[in-house]
């Protein structure tokens, strides 16, 4: 009933309308929320843990009130007084809904594993962190050559180092003298000294000799994953590396959602900004356990991030950004004490974020723009950085040109019908046979294809459970290449396509992609592609403005990026019309660019002037005051494009010339009209 209470999970953004009353585990399972239990619904277990949202959510038109959900009960307080509930946390099994509710379900209540898929990349880096450890002997005081504790180990550190300016790091100060008799006066420091030449300070010690390498953690916060991975500053080495999905998904999955809500809700941004530093120091502490170390144990952190996510981590009010001229509140590297921004790190550590671009243009694209180097190549390269926001760097020796264009989530497997963010038993590859119009896909967590011997087995665990971003852009691009769907982006009929796998959908089509038992089945709806044409729309009107700017119609060389980029195919992004043409083999992939850039800072201090240096040399463009911006947009709505010939695709792909009508009452091929 159209009376009934909203309830939106987040992140898989599914959602339904249940009588007041029911339980939220009950309303997770009817909609295939991934919400666990184990106990029966006895509030044993705890698996089913959600956080429930309060206030103005504009991106879903919703208002949640503080008694959305039922107040707790008992089984909840007990719970509470022995085993302690997270602030904000309530037992699905337990709650139930009383209003229309927003509610997110964390990471450790999934029972697919989101899989944030941003490893390190192999690179060659120039090892000059700005941590240096030196283990010295310290001269014992001496009642004719009186002097203090901490100025005698600075005077030997700086006769051992050639350092002539050396600070103590005030927090060390009252375990000095403790430090240096337990090492009986033999202590090692760590060094901070952000450039050559620069003012070096102390900013940990430990007794004797300390084993231990300094380590240092390069973070990329995205709009919808956070990723690390932990370096070992005297050799280089990725010890570890770990993701998981940015807890503020629940305040929107784009960042204009996020602004509204800061906007629209007393003390929004600061709730935004404790739920990313809790996700990173909860993301800090998984890969310090991996590594086998303490997050105390490390020294340094590089960070990267889109202009959004930077004022939000910081703690600056994003206000200014959710309107023209996008204002930024600083665009400056800043380097800052970790625990200034909530960092659980050691007490001493150092937090250092890219300079922002303009705009949009944020952190993570002068990551990119470090890890790629566009200014030195000698081909003209597109960069393209595919997420909820894209990035675009367009540019070569003779100069480098930037934007932002607002490709929203449905990349990432956000208002597709059967979507769901990267985890196993998501459908991430897919082909269809030209004749038969027969798929073949497979799923994260195994290597064998649906019509393989065995594939049954070796997903017995997970089951198909969706599509993410991946194998959307896939099946779309296929079902264009077997005359499924038109330029258009309507799907035909069965009668049209010769397909009985084409099946009636309101007044369109859809295409059943898998049929498993109970009838339960994934397609592939007309919604979901018109989802992607716009998502796509926006990226290729990006690049397109890009090359307007430069004057040239091909670009020489096309590098996809982010974690979902690294997994697109290039044939299949260009048969989208993704992407402007371009030779395949000049298609290629860099992975997690953003995070490859804030590595780099990490172990090389020599490359962050370099790039705060390049940054304003890059010639912002804004997307929402050009106007062939919309036009291009238009005419990239199309599968590929209207306005682009892609000569190289159409050399080593055949499109079928299909048209089909959008009223699935009338199956007959449309008929163009004469002119």
């Amino acid at each position: 009933m159209s009376g009934d209470p909203l309830v939106i999970f987040t992140p898989s953004g599914k959602r339904g309308r249940f009588p007041r009353g029911t339980r939220v585990l009950d309303a997770a399972r009817k909609l295939g929320v991934d919400l666990d239990s184990v106990c029966g619904g006895r509030g044993i277990c705890s698996k089913c843990q959600v956080s429930p949202g309060q206030g103005d959510f504009p991106k879903f038109g919703v208002h949640v009130s503080a008694d959305a959900l039922s107040p707790k009960n008992a089984v909840e307080e007990r719970y509470d007084r022995k085993r302690g509930l997270p602030p904000g946390r309530r037992l699905g099994c337990q709650a139930t809904i009383e209003r229309d509710v927003v509610i997110d379900v964390p990471p450790e209540s999934q029972v697919h594993k989101q899989v944030v898929r941003k490893r390190a990349e192999a690179r060659e880096i120039t090892l000059d962190p700005t941590i240096r450890l030196a283990c010295v002997e310290v001269a014992r005081p001496d009642m004719h050559h009186p002097g203090g504790d901490a100025e005698r180990l600075l005077e030997t550190l700086t006769a051992q180092t050639g350092l002539d300016d050396i600070s103590l790091d005030f927090h060390l100060l009252p375990a000095l003298q403790k430090t240096l008799r337990a090492g009986e006066w033999t202590v090692t420091a760590a060094l901070w000294q952000p450039r050559e030449g620069a003012p070096a300070r102390v900013i940990a010690l430990w007794p004797g000799f300390h084993e231990r390498p300094a380590y240092g953690l390069a973070v990329d916060l995205g709009s919808t994953t956070l990723a690390a991975h932990l370096c070992d500053l005297t050799s280089g080495e990725v010890v570890a590396s770990a993701g998981r999905m940015n807890p503020q998904i629940r305040f929107g999955e784009d960042l204009m959602s996020r602004v509204s809500y800061a906007m629209l809700n007393e003390g929004g941004a600061a709730e935004m900004t404790q739920a990313v530093r809790e996700g990173l120091n909860a993301l800090t502490g998984e890969i310090a356990r991996e590594a086998g170390i303490a997050p105390a144990d490390i020294l340094d952190c590089v960070l990267v991030m889109n202009p959004v996510m930077h004022h939000l981590f910081v703690g600056l009010d994003p206000y200014e950004l959710g309107q023209a001229p996008f204002a930024l509140a600083t665009s400056s590297a800043l380097d800052l004490p970790a625990r200034e921004l909530g960092l659980t790190l050691a007490p001493g550590t150092r937090a250092y974020i890219l300079p922002l671009i303009a705009g949009h243009v944020g952190a993570d694209a002068a990551g990119v723009a470090l890890s790629e180097a566009p200014e030195a190549s000698d081909e003209l390269v597109l960069i393209v950085d595919v997420g909820t926001n894209a990035e675009i760097l367009l540019g070569d020796r003779h100069g480098v040109l930037a934007c932002s264009s607002p490709t929203g989530p449905a990349f990432e497997g956000a208002q597709i019908s059967a979507g769901q963010r990267a985890a196993p038993g998501a459908i991430e590859r897919v082909e269809i046979d030209p004749e038969t119009k027969e798929p073949r896909f497979r799923v994260i967590g195994s290597d064998l294809w649906s019509d393989e011997e065995g594939f049954a087995e070796s997903i017995a665990h997970t089951g198909v459970t969706g599509i993410c971003g991946s194998g959307i852009i896939e099946a779309i691009a296929e079902m264009r290449m077997a005359g499924l769907v038109d330029a258009s982006g309507l799907i035909g009929s069965a009668e049209q396509t010769g397909s009985p796998r084409c099946i009636s959908d309101g007044r369109t089509h859809a295409y059943r992609l898998w049929q498993g038992e109970g009838g339960a089945e994934i397609t592939i709806t007309n919604g979901d592609i018109r989802a992607i044409q716009m998502a796509k729309a926006a990226l290729y009107a990006g690049a397109r403005l890009l090359m307007d700017k430069r004057g040239i119609e091909r670009v020489e060389r096309v590098v996809l990026a982010g974690a979902f980029g690294a997994h697109i195919s290039p044939k299949h992004a260009m048969v989208l019309g993704m992407i402007p043409d371009c030779p395949l083999h000049k298609v290629t992939s860099a992975g997690n660019a953003a995070g490859t850039g804030a590595r780099i800072a990490l172990l090389d201090r020599t490359s962050r002037p370099l790039i705060e240096e390049n940054v304003r040399r890059i010639e912002k463009v804004e997307t929402a005051v050009e106007p062939r911006f919309q036009e291009h947009f238009v005419n990239a709505t199309a599968l590929p494009n209207a306005a682009d010939p892609f000569p190289t695709l159409r050399s080593v792909v055949t499109l079928p010339d299909v048209s089909f009508n959008s009223d699935s009452r009338q199956s007959r091929p449309r008929r163009r009209r004469r002119r």
